[in-house]
């Protein structure tokens, strides 16, 4: 026990340890503290918010319905017929009671919320814009809330949320009621009066959202005592429209709530056991209030409480866990330092350790793995260098046959066959001796000029030509301003010689070969055509795959072009064009290369692409012409 403490583990762990729980603990009290003020804060400050949100939002929806009542009680052309009693004609009567339906339905048509609008005159005429017209309660003049608005002065009067239509036996749905005395305003005096019954969702699901807890009550006061709306479970009664204040504290009166009221907009005052949240809105004489009970509003609180000691629990476990995981982060790429350098003095060299850790022990680790390598490395070397010396001992026994041995003897046998003025068979030797010396000379640079390559392409065609007795023509054209790009050396010699031997040797007729070329901003494009026999389908799909899979492993190093090693391992055709177009991926980049196109029975396109010249010509057009 007393070694374990001696130990860079054993110090780290405790040293952590008591570090993180000291300061757990410091954080846990201040937190719990500083949570219970926030948390009475916050619920003050949702609750006085949202009870001015809802005043603010039944401002704006019985400013609405005020519009809506005096849009009819407005209209001249309803007064005018509600107050015209000079009719009898019977049809007469109809058709302005039809009128005053249709103007009505136009009104019941212009809100989703409207479920009924009702006018009533004091000649006892009766007007709704109603599928049922029986289902009308024809006792609605002895209602108390016909009363109550008869006696009005023209002002809107909130009934209030009913649980169904007070004057419609058919409608079942709640409604929200309210209406005003209509009056002829040409004579002023009234003439009759106008009920809208409205869903009553908007009232009280604005209701729902002052709900603090799920045991929280709100309730919407008038003056008179009447409660408007409540969330207790039960609105105005259809038969008791006055009912006074039914399960609310005695307490809470309008009268006491007006005084609370008097010197501030919104009203949050937290009692011995409930929270009271109270506010008035502009358009109507009510007082919207919620009570919310004490214990409901600790919960949240309690449940903080029993959280932080949960967490405090985990923490304590995990701050445990975490100084073991620390210590033994830092001890354990130490440990396994020393046992790979044991293993090093017994001469093991291969093995390379792999440590993620902290930046100053991955810089120790990664400066012992150099140190292995740079040994291992120099080992390397000593023997690669003794192998390599007796191999440059076997190429000098080789290459004792100087090539310039062999150019100056065709050399020589092109001058013999001069003298005897054979000057076809001397073209084809002095174009093999030339195209001799320029793919075997790889000493200067492996990057020669379209010119050069070019020229090399004439010898090349040169014995071609003779071989093929007359059955081949040609056409080159490239712009004299591009004949001094780079290129790879041996580019068009290998695609030229793929296009004679298999495109246009088999031909029984003369094959063409037309070489010219086309640029664009930023590439310089060599075209090679013939219209030889073409390649079949397969075929192509096959050498466009290598192609790209080419054009992947220049991107990817570490991909394997499948395709291009089946085909160099089986001597298939076209490895010359996969050469070409590895060469040109690797000096240029992925963007360049080689795009082949063919037609079966029709002829073979190459497009061979590099980056164009600097100062060159954005473009030029295909041309043909004789060397």
């Amino acid at each position: 026990m007393a070694r374990g403490f001696r130990t860079i583990h054993g110090r780290l762990f405790i040293l952590l340890f008591i570090s993180m729980m000291s300061l757990l603990l410091i954080v846990s009290v201040l937190y719990y503290k500083r949570a219970t003020d926030l948390f009475h804060t916050k619920i003050s400050s949702i609750a006085e918010k949202s009870v001015s949100q809802t005043v603010n939002y039944y401002d704006l929806l019985l400013k609405g319905y005020d519009s809506l009542t005096k849009s009819i009680t407005g209209n001249l052309d309803i007064q005018r017929l509600i107050a015209d009693t000079r009719v009898t004609d019977s049809a007469l009567r109809m058709i302005n009671t039809r009128t005053i339906t249709n103007l009505l339905g136009a009104i019941y048509y212009s809100r989703k919320d409207i479920i009924g609008i009702h006018v009533m005159s004091y000649t006892g005429s009766f007007y709704s814009y109603e599928n049922y017209i029986n289902a009308i309660d024809q006792s609605y003049a002895s209602s108390p809330w016909y009363r109550q608005l008869k006696q009005s002065n023209g002002e809107l009067i909130w009934l209030g949320v009913y649980d169904q239509s007070i004057i419609d036996r058919m409608e079942t749905r709640s409604v929200f009621a309210f209406g005003r005395q209509m009056y002829d305003l040409t004579q002023h005096k009234p003439i009759g009066i106008v009920l809208i019954e409205m869903d009553s969702a908007p009232i009280m699901s604005a209701l729902d959202n002052l709900r603090l807890s799920a045991n929280s009550d709100v309730t919407i006061l008038a003056r008179d005592g009447v409660v408007v709306a409540s969330t207790k479970g039960s609105s105005t009664s259809k038969s008791d429209p006055t009912a006074m204040d039914r399960g609310l504290a005695p307490s809470n009166s309008y009268a006491k709530l007006a005084n609370l009221l008097l010197s501030r907009d919104v009203l949050v005052n937290q009692q011995m056991d409930y929270m009271l949240v109270a506010a008035k809105p502009t358009m109507a004489d009510w007082i919207v209030y919620s009570e919310t009970p004490e214990k409901d509003l600790n919960v949240e609180l309690d449940q903080t409480k029993n959280y932080l000691l949960l967490v405090i629990s985990i923490l304590i476990v995990v701050a445990m866990a975490l100084a073991i995981f620390v210590s033994r982060t830092i001890s354990s790429p130490l440990k396994r330092l020393i046992h790979e350098m044991r293993r090093v003095e017994r001469g093991h060299f291969k093995g390379e350790l792999q440590v993620q850790s902290y930046e100053e022990i991955n810089i120790l680790v990664s400066s012992f793995n150099q140190m292995v390598n740079q040994m291992d490395e120099l080992i390397e070397r000593v023997k690669v260098s003794s192998i390599s010396e007796k191999n440059a001992q076997l190429q000098a026994l080789q290459s004792q046959v100087n090539p310039h041995f062999l150019y100056n003897t065709l050399d020589m046998i092109y001058w013999m066959l001069d003298e005897k003025e054979n000057d076809r068979l001397g073209s084809v030797v002095l174009s093999l001796s030339h195209l001799f010396r320029y793919s075997s000379n790889w000493e200067d640079s492996s990057q020669v000029t379209l010119r050069e390559e070019l020229e090399q392409m004439r010898h090349y065609l040169t014995i071609i030509a003779s071989r093929l007795e007359g059955r081949l023509s040609l056409r080159i054209h490239i712009d004299e301003q591009y004949l001094d790009a780079p290129l790879p050396k041996m580019t068009l010699q290998p695609i030229i010689e793929n296009a004679v031997k298999y495109g246009l040797e088999p031909l029984p007729v003369e094959g063409k070969l037309n070489v010219y070329c086309q640029a664009s901003d930023q590439a310089l494009y060599i075209i090679i055509q013939d219209n030889g026999i073409g390649i079949v389908a397969n075929r192509l799909t096959e050498l466009q795959e290598a192609l790209r899979q080419v054009t992947l492993q220049a991107v990817k190093p570490d991909t394997e072009p499948a395709a291009a090693i089946a085909m160099e391992r089986k001597g298939r055709k076209g490895v010359g064009l996969l050469n070409v177009h590895r060469r040109l991926v690797l000096m240029y980049g992925e963007n360049f290369g080689i795009q082949l196109d063919s037609t079966e029975e029709k002829g073979t396109t190459i497009r061979l692409s590099m980056p164009l010249p600097s100062g060159s010509a954005e473009h030029v057009l295909p041309s043909t012409k004789r060397p």
